[in-house]
């Protein structure tokens, strides 16, 4: 097959620029190498710090119309490049071009084209006081924002960040993971096409540890932090934050549970679990890689979901036929089979996949894993309690409302979870009972962004979309205006 080589750069102060050793980026469908991207110092971090906080200065005075005039420019061109994106983001994350194109890219443009209109739209706050004084509240940008964007979804969430954070009046700097840096460098040209002023977004590459997110995350001109991945990570940049008192925003792991009640549509219940378990290759921190089933449709269900599992192709990401693609490192497919791996010397039983799907050259070199179905788990078992993040999923029954609930909530994690049942009550009921920041009733992944996104537990601080970005992103000011 014919390869493109992407020769990623920062964008520091207006300019793409190389500073740092290169590293290598992996098409992970054939490990095949695609391009490299350079490795940001603490020379090259301040600069892009530094070029955020002068830019700041002006970019908070903007007014808001002129914001949102060049922020629209921006999803707009982002509309533009579609198919490009698409392709782009397959080659970062190896996902299905299908999944890429389904309202993938205009849903990254919404981010953008939402909070422009938001901040332009929003009202504040006025008390009149009993003795005729006046308190009205202001709402002011913080100042240089480090958005650090995931590896599963990196366009998605980059830009779920630099909408609110630019059309707040805020300048970013903006960190991909290091094993998808294409997809932002991209966003970085498109920003500078759409006429936002130098400085006012940044974009550096490399790793975290005594690299670019330690640097950037420890600087004393940043901010505030919005962070996506692993809650290990998020630990150490709380950490980080805590010298300079930076504000921060942490959507982290998650283990959600997808309970189907027996008054379910059985066929709907089979389709929604089908996506929740393995869109993205499981590689979804909102996925619902517990599945619990009401024991008198429990067999049928497993019946039809495992026979459901089988039919889905997995292979080249590129084809459109293709509905499950590459993981996104060699050393994450040995992670998540090293969970298939302690279930099979357990007394849980694969009742499907497990293994390594055989696959035409090139291939058969690249991260691919079958969808698997684990059964006969115990609640307390790893695989039931620790994060897989891949196309791995258990499958249990329960009896009671009261035990779906219990199981539910009994991980370490609530960023969220699917609720499939007929009986409006009952979903109340759950929807108040159950530890999550999100959860779906009949169906998965619908989002609005005026709503709060976030999690409970370790999966997550603080929340964003709508009203709670602009509690982030802005401070609030009180001015007591005196009558006399």
């Amino acid at each position: 097959m014919d390869y493109p080589f992407f020769q990623v750069q920062h964008y520091i102060d207006g300019q793409f620029v190389d500073g740092g050793p290169r590293f290598e980026i992996v098409y992970p469908a054939t490990n095949h190498v695609i391009g490299s991207a350079p490795e940001a110092g603490m020379a090259e971090v301040d600069a892009a710090v530094q070029a955020a906080a002068r830019a700041f200065r002006q970019w908070s005075r903007t007014s808001v119309a002129e914001r949102r005039l060049m922020l629209k420019r921006f999803a707009q061109l982002i509309r533009e490049h579609e198919a490009e994106l698409a392709a782009i983001e397959t080659w970062d994350v190896g996902r299905p071009i299908n999944e890429n194109r389904a309202g993938y890219i205009p849903r990254i443009a919404a981010n953008i084209e939402f909070f422009a209109d938001f901040a332009a739209t929003h009202g504040s706050e006025a008390y009149p006081m009993d003795n005729g004084y006046i308190n009205y509240v202001l709402r002011q940008p913080v100042g240089v924002a480090a958005l650090i964007a995931p590896w599963n979804i990196p366009l998605l969430q980059a830009t779920w960040k630099m909408g609110p954070a630019l059309a707040f009046g805020n300048t970013v700097v903006l960190k991909p993971a290091e094993l998808t840096p294409i997809g932002t460098w991209r966003l970085a040209q498109l920003a500078h096409e759409a006429g936002l002023p130098p400085g006012v977004v940044n974009v550096i590459h490399g790793f975290g540890p005594n690299s670019a997110g330690e640097f950037l995350t420890k600087h004393p001109d940043v901010k505030l932090i919005s962070f996506t991945g692993e809650t290990t990570t998020g630990k150490i940049i709380m950490t980080a934050a805590a010298a300079t008192l930076k504000r921060v925003s942490f959507e982290l792991g998650g283990k959600g549970a997808n309970i189907i009640f027996a008054d379910a549509d059985l066929e709907r219940a089979v389709a929604i679990s089908l996506r929740s378990s393995f869109f993205n290759q499981g590689e979804f921190c909102l996925a619902g890689p517990r599945i619990l089933v009401q024991r008198p449709i429990y067999e049928t269900f497993l019946e039809r979901f495992q026979a459901a599992t089988k039919r889905l192709n997995v292979g080249d990401p590129f084809n459109p036929a293709t509905q499950v693609g590459a993981l996104i490192a060699r050393e994450h497919l040995d992670r998540v089979s090293g969970y298939i791996e302690v279930a099979r010397t357990s007394a849980a039983r694969i009742v499907l996949g497990g293994g390594r799907p055989e696959l035409p050259a090139p291939f058969d070199q690249g991260n691919f894993l079958q969808p698997t179905i684990i059964v006969d788990v115990k609640p307390q078992d790893r695989v039931c309690q620790e994060e897989i993040f891949g196309p791995v999923v258990t499958v249990a029954p329960f009896d009671e409302e009261e035990e779906a609930i219990a199981i539910a909530n009994g991980v370490s994690y609530g960023l969220s979870a699917v609720v499939q049942t007929r009986d409006v009550g009952r979903a109340v009921r759950l929807g108040a009972a159950l530890e999550a920041g999100t959860i779906w009733v009949n169906d998965f992944f619908v989002r609005d962004l005026r709503v709060p996104f976030g999690g409970m537990k370790n999966s997550g601080i603080g929340r964003e979309g709508g009203h709670y970005s602009l509690e982030f992103y802005t401070e609030a000011k009180t001015i007591c205006l005196s009558n006399q």
